[in-house]
């Protein structure tokens, strides 16, 4: 019985350590199964919160010079690309009815002229001299609208930017010339109705263009319209760019940048990005109490090494920088350094 006690004993101390070593084992194993992270904590910073848009330059002011009626093109006096001022004449039109209704002027002053002497001395009546004279009226009226119409001004200082016609040409419809005035230029940018409260007259918008590579220019928002289109939620605003030499030309491609203030949002590192298979979300992994978290986010701008953060991650948070590729929800980690 004594030895039966003795090996009960030695069997039970051997399962102990037994015992012991599997747990020390699955430990281990506990151990070697988290997965080995490095983390960064993130804090906020004011960030300018600007928006950059597309346009085409336009003139400030484009004319279309045409007559009122056909006529043929008797002399065109500029070319494409000539310089202009108000007033200018441009055209010459077909001048012979011009001549004519002259001829009828001349005659119908010297009839006015012995109607009214003979008005005068009680040789005509008064419906003759009243007729004589609403003639005379109408011949003048007459020339000065057909002098308009045959010879063509420039109603603005621009550039001529567009010929239709040559000497000759009979008018079928298009304009004979354009004209555009090139100082100040514009550009028409749609912006974002959450913006609209933000916009004024006035506003600063700094401008590039393509063709003049990092150089800058400067604009200012001229007019806001009042109106927001349904299908875009955006509004049109249009900048005006001073162009006082003329560097910028119409239908230039440009940028316009307009900065809408500053917010403090968080700023994380690009390494702490996740992309999701087959999606364009983003997500970064929290680290808090051992675990990590997979939490989407909202992008800002890019600001050099890192990115603006509108949702999804808080100021003094904790995200994973290395080792997010063995991580999933809820995963216990060691953080090493």
């Amino acid at each position: 019985m004594k030895f039966i006690k003795t090996l009960s004993l030695g069997a039970l101390a051997l399962l102990a350590v037994a015992c012991d070593n599997k747990s020390e084992k699955a430990a281990g194993a506990a151990q070697q199964d988290k997965v080995q992270v490095k983390i960064a904590k993130v804090t906020s910073e004011d960030v300018a919160q600007t928006e950059t848009y597309t346009a085409t330059v336009e003139s400030d002011v484009k004319n279309n010079i045409a007559p009122n009626t056909p006529y043929r093109i008797e002399k065109i006096y500029v070319e494409v690309g000539d310089r202009v001022h108000k007033g200018q004449v441009l055209v010459q039109l077909d001048a012979s009815n011009l001549r004519q209704l002259k001829l009828q002027l001349e005659n119908q002053k010297v009839e006015f002229k012995r109607t009214e002497q003979l008005y005068q001395v009680g040789g005509a009546s008064k419906a003759e001299y009243d007729n004589a004279k609403l003639q005379l009226d109408v011949y003048s009226t007459q020339l000065r609208q057909l002098t308009e119409n045959t010879q063509l001004v420039s109603p603005i200082n621009g550039v001529v930017t567009a010929r239709n016609y040559d000497d000759g040409d009979m008018y079928g419809g298009n304009p004979v010339l354009t004209i555009e005035q090139l100082n100040p230029v514009k550009v028409l940018v749609n912006i974002s109705e959450v913006y609209y409260k933000k916009v004024s007259n006035g506003m600063p918008v700094d401008i590039q263009l393509d063709a003049y590579e990092n150089e800058a220019f400067s604009g200012k928002v001229t007019i806001v319209y009042p109106t927001i289109d349904e299908a875009t939620h955006t509004f049109p605003v249009e900048v005006t760019i001073n162009n006082a030499n003329q560097k910028v030309r119409p239908g230039m491609f440009a940028r316009a940048t307009v900065n809408f203030g500053v917010k403090n949002h968080v700023l994380v590192p690009d390494e702490a990005l996740v992309k999701q298979i087959g999606a364009g979300d983003r997500y970064v992994y929290v680290h808090k109490g051992g675990k990590v978290s997979y939490n989407k986010v909202e992008l800002g701008k890019h600001i050099g090494n890192k990115y603006e953060i509108l949702s999804g991650v808080n100021p003094g948070d904790e995200v994973v920088v290395a080792g997010q590729s063995r991580l999933a929800n809820g995963k216990e980690v060691e953080v090493v350094k």
